[in-house]
């Protein structure tokens, strides 16, 4: 159960489009604003998310970011397929 209220004032402009986006994919605004402020919370949080390594781990992780990459069979299928908007050309 929802029970801790988070206001704010917005613009009647403002409000209108997120009523608007909502009403879109079926959502009240209440949820609408939720799912999307957390979604954005937990990118910054997840950008500013800092590890440590020991030397030896960093070593190894320094390693396996500097090694050629592995052939990819589907990337390379992908990359070949050519964009509709260059069909033409």
């Amino acid at each position: 159960m929802r029970d801790a209220a988070i206001n704010l004032r917005a613009l009647p402009e403002q409000r209108d489009l997120i009523d608007y986006a909502a009403s879109l994919l079926g959502k009240n605004r209440s949820d609408f604003m939720l799912e999307v402020a957390c979604e954005r919370a937990q990118a910054v949080v997840l950008d500013r998310t800092f590890f440590s390594l020991d030397a030896e781990k960093h070593k190894q992780f320094m390693q396996m970011l500097d090694a050629p990459q592995a052939p990819n069979v589907g990337l390379a299928r992908l990359m070949e397929v050519k964009a509709p908007w260059d069909e033409n050309s």
